[in-house]
């Protein structure tokens, strides 16, 4: 066998290991599955601790003091989820949670935010102008918010070689827009041991 055939062969087989060695495989998961990889904040821990925190909420006395006092339910609007940790998470994903935890649970009335409230506005404004009379939407009609929710969420690490203990917490406070009166405070804890062969901050 001549030398370049040898080489031809040995190169067709370096080529063919090297594609197979960089190919990808993806498996698709059912989206309720639990599977950590990195030990940080996931999807699991957003779900989680949004339907356990709302689910605390509504089990507090205000939603029936408000309801009695008023005759109807309470309105609710997110405000600022703060994220004081020292990695990347997605609080609009948190925030959704929470939104749809709070509106499937028909216990409280929920408010756009002020973000999706302008969007709205500018579509009545066009309404005025546009829409049939007996079709458009009048100004002046918004449901105002009894109620925002705020709240924090911050890490601690605890690091020594290979393992690291990651803690997060979450508190969230509900504040009466009336008179600033704090009527529920939420708080959830999650800690997880991480060990791996190559710590990475």
């Amino acid at each position: 066998m001549s030398r370049t055939l040898v080489a031809t062969l040995v190169l067709a087989t370096a080529t063919i290991l090297a594609v197979g060695g960089c190919s990808t495989k993806v498996t698709r998961m059912d989206v309720e599955e639990v599977k950590d990889l990195s030990g940080a904040w996931n999807d699991t821990d957003s779900r989680l601790v949004s339907e356990e925190m709302v689910a605390d909420m509504l089990e507090r006395p205000w939603v029936a003091r408000h309801t009695q006092a008023t005759g109807r339910p309470p309105a609710v609007i997110v405000g600022e989820i703060r994220n004081l940790s020292h990695e990347h998470i997605n609080v609009n994903t948190f925030v959704a949670d929470i939104e749809r935890a709070l509106i499937n649970s028909g216990r409280v009335e929920f408010v756009a935010s002020k973000y999706e409230r302008q969007e709205i506005r500018e579509e009545r404004k066009d309404q005025d102008l546009n829409a049939r009379e007996d079709t458009r939407k009048p100004m002046g009609q918004e449901l105002g918010a009894d109620y925002m929710l705020k709240g924090t969420i911050n890490t601690i690490i605890d690091a020594s070689g290979k393992t690291q203990v990651r803690y997060y917490q979450v508190d969230l406070t509900l504040i009466s827009l009336a008179d600033n009166r704090k009527v529920w405070l939420g708080q959830k804890k999650i800690k997880k041991l991480v060990e791996r062969s190559k710590l990475r901050f």
